[in-house]
């Protein structure tokens, strides 16, 4: 793992880093928090649930500021868990899309109602925004404006924040990892979808959930988007040469992720396959499940 980034960095002007202490293999140095704008500033993904984080945010104002607005990308307990607790000490209201379960398709509610598709990988299940925002929306306030662009995929209430050509991109784009694409709370073609409507616009740099800037974007989010044709390709081809379950599927592509990341992997994989299912260019046996044996149409 590179070095660990220094606790509090300025990435540029009007723009201030906080690095959370959650380190981990789905984190990397941990959790990014951002504050854009002097005087009143506002906050973009506060974080774990950790007092000491929540000491850090405070002390990074400087003389006279106040956090104004809390913004949260998305309910994922490494993003949002710490957003009540600011909320409670700085008097600021907490802006998202919605809950854990905004923006779900209907056939992902039907599946997670039927049981089948546990899901919840990290969820902040009490995550409730005071202020809801709609895609496109803008809040301005200060010396700062945030559109906030709704980006499902890796979860469906996931917002990024766009300011002045740069875009605040949560757990949608990283430079370091893919995004782990996890049913029911994620879609990997409603991911595909939201790569492609960033695409059409034009972006400076991307600042991520994790890990460093991402210098040329849209070099990025092409690299993300064939990635994932590539992947979806390679299943098909190993359902050409007989059916399997997304677990036997894991195991043949994934030969080189580390035993604990298969998880995950596997996660991806059925995210895929549901893709697939609903374009019908696979079939399953039962009923489409994590356990179900796949096939080709």
């Amino acid at each position: 793992m590179p070095n660990r980034p220094a606790p509090i960095d300025h990435p540029q002007p009007g723009l201030r880093r906080i690095l959370a202490p959650n380190p981990s293999p789905m984190t990397l140095h941990g959790t990014n928090t951002y504050m854009v704008g002097t005087g009143d500033v506002a906050v973009i993904d506060p974080g774990p649930d950790d007092a000491g984080h929540l000491a850090t945010l405070l002390s990074a104002l400087s003389t006279g500021e106040r956090i104004s607005h809390i913004f949260v990308t998305h309910s994922h307990l490494d993003h949002s868990a710490l957003a009540h607790k600011l909320a409670a000490a700085t008097g600021a209201p907490i802006l998202g899309y919605g809950d854990a379960f905004a923006g779900r398709s209907d056939q992902m509610m039907q599946l997670s109602k039927q049981g089948h598709l546990a899901g919840g990988e990290g969820v902040d299940m009490d995550f409730r925004p005071d202020i809801l925002l709609k895609d496109g929306q803008k809040t301005a306030h200060s010396d700062w404006s945030l559109e906030a662009i709704h980006t499902p995929g890796h979860m469906a209430n996931h917002l990024s924040f766009a300011f002045e050509g740069y875009l605040l991109s949560g757990d949608h784009v990283m430079g370091w990892s893919t995004s782990l694409i996890s049913p029911p709370d994620g879609d990997m073609a409603a991911f595909m979808s939201s790569i492609e409507r960033l695409l059409a616009r034009s972006w400076q740099r991307f600042f991520p959930g994790h890990g460093d800037a991402i210098e040329v974007p849209s070099q990025r989010m092409h690299t993300l988007r064939d990635h994932r044709q590539a992947r979806e390709a390679a299943i098909l081809r190993l359902l050409g040469q007989k059916p399997a379950t997304p677990a036997e599927i894991t195991r043949h592509l994934y030969q080189d992720v580390p035993v604990a990341l298969l998880a995950a992997a596997e996660r991806n994989v059925l995210a895929h396959l549901i893709k697939l299912h609903n374009q019908q260019q696979v079939t399953t046996d039962p009923r489409l499940s994590p356990n179900a044996l796949f096939r080709l149409a």
